[in-house]
């Protein structure tokens, strides 16, 4: 089985005219506003899923500041979720700067989601201890709700490019403390946390249930990072994610077999992991 653990999709009319919905939403725009900027319907991710032979994805929406939006998409990803039960597995998004988000999170997971995500802050500003202690609340429902959590980390240095978060290494290792004890996945390596598992005297639970997503693994490392990766974090704590619409699935798994990955390490990160920890 083939899981793909990070894609985005929309509802037709906002892709449709994207520019509508700029307004009071800084972070869309700013992901979005370029006209090259890639957006999928539910449709489109299904049949890029049958073009590259993939099972099933983890799939969510996009953390909109407009509390209206963030239900609309929400029920958007729920609704294509039903419309394709042995497809899509559905996250929720949320707005981690609200003062509801715990409210809301309490919520929507009683509508079917998997779990929350992807959780992302893009740009410095706001009220960061409210994310924090929100994050931290969050993770308390996956833990008895045995729900998934997927956040948005990036990597500190190198090219800027729009999305890539002003945040160190210290920010994601904080997300990971207030998550202790749920399932957290961390998107685009972690930013490269994972290496971090490596440290001597760190608290040997911290990254117990601590995975990273390949998502735009492509774009900004070489294909070695998955053997490094592997030896760093272990090859059954690394998830497939293709950020799709933004990459072709084939580049990963072109890439995996150049790293010189033994077979059973690609299995593990192609799907097996993903299918444990969404029990499918």
């Amino acid at each position: 089985m083939i899981i793909d653990v990070h894609t985005h999709i929309f509802p037709p009319d906002i892709i449709r005219g994207r520019d509508l919905f700029f307004g009071g939403e800084p972070e869309f725009r700013l992901l979005y506003g370029p006209a090259n900027s890639k957006m999928a319907s539910a449709e489109m991710l299904i049949q890029s899923m049958d073009e590259n032979c993939i099972d099933r994805s983890v799939v969510f929406g996009f953390p909109w500041r407009t509390a209206e939006l963030l239900a609309r998409h929400n029920d958007y990803v729920l609704d294509a979720a039903a419309r394709f039960p042995d497809r899509l597995l559905p996250l929720a998004c949320l707005d981690l700067f609200s003062q509801r988000c715990v409210e809301k999170a309490e919520k929507v997971s009683l509508d079917g989601v998997r779990g929350f995500g992807e959780l992302a802050v893009y740009t410095t500003g706001g009220n960061m201890d409210l994310v924090l202690d929100n994050f931290k609340q969050i993770a308390v429902l996956c833990r008895e709700k045995d729900l998934v959590l997927l956040a948005h980390a990036n990597e500190p240095v190198g090219r800027e490019y729009p999305g890539k978060a002003p945040f160190g290494l210290d920010f994601y290792y904080d997300m990971a403390r207030a998550a202790a004890g749920a399932t957290l996945i961390l998107a685009h390596w972690g930013g490269g946390l994972l290496f971090f598992e490596l440290m001597k005297k760190q608290d040997p639970g911290l990254f117990a249930n601590v995975y990273y997503d390949t998502a735009a693994s492509p774009f900004v490392y070489r294909s070695d990072i998955y053997k490094v990766a592997a030896q760093a974090a272990g090859s059954n704590k690394i998830l497939f994610g293709s950020d799709y619409p933004l990459i072709s699935p084939k580049r990963y798994f072109t890439e995996m077999r150049a790293s010189g990955l033994a077979v059973l390490d690609i299995d593990y990160i192609s799907g097996e992991n993903a299918a444990r920890i969404f029990h499918v």
